[in-house]
């Protein structure tokens, strides 16, 4: 049986949803049935997902500790052939575009994106999008 908006909208403003889903399906509950009642769920702890600020005192004993940060220009595969033969002057072709951002990652995991400057001849990175917090969060566990 199949049902127009019309009647959908009907029965919902209707309210007696629960007897046109007993009409629709034929379930009658019988003579031993119970009643259950409504489910009741406490509000989730949410603290598991604390973002603490950089000064928050619970961070200290993280200030001093050390993590690698790589930034990742682009990617692409090889053959070993290829690698062997590459020498001073070879070219390798990343999957990115000059105008892409570049990625910025510490200990492995991508918190962030920039974009390449040079500064007095030296290369840096101007940090230009941060990743979400809570997807960093969840990418460090």
């Amino acid at each position: 049986m199949t049902m127009t908006q019309e009647e959908i909208d009907a029965l919902i403003q209707s309210g007696d949803l629960e007897a046109e889903a007993e009409k629709l399906t034929g379930s009658d509950p019988g003579p031993g049935a119970r009643a259950v009642a409504d489910a009741d769920f406490s509000e989730l702890d949410k603290d598991g997902d604390t973002i603490y600020s950089p000064l928050d005192p619970k961070l200290e004993l993280l200030y001093d500790l050390q993590l690698p940060v790589s930034i990742e220009l682009g990617r692409t595969n090889m053959l070993v052939r290829n690698i062997l033969r590459l020498g001073r002057g070879s070219v390798i072709e990343f999957d990115k575009l000059v105008s892409e951002p570049v990625d910025i990652l510490i200990n492995g995991k991508k918190v962030a994106e920039g974009e390449v400057v040079v500064i007095d001849k030296h290369f840096g990175i101007r940090v230009t999008t941060l990743a979400d917090p809570s997807e960093r969060l969840r990418t460090m566990r």
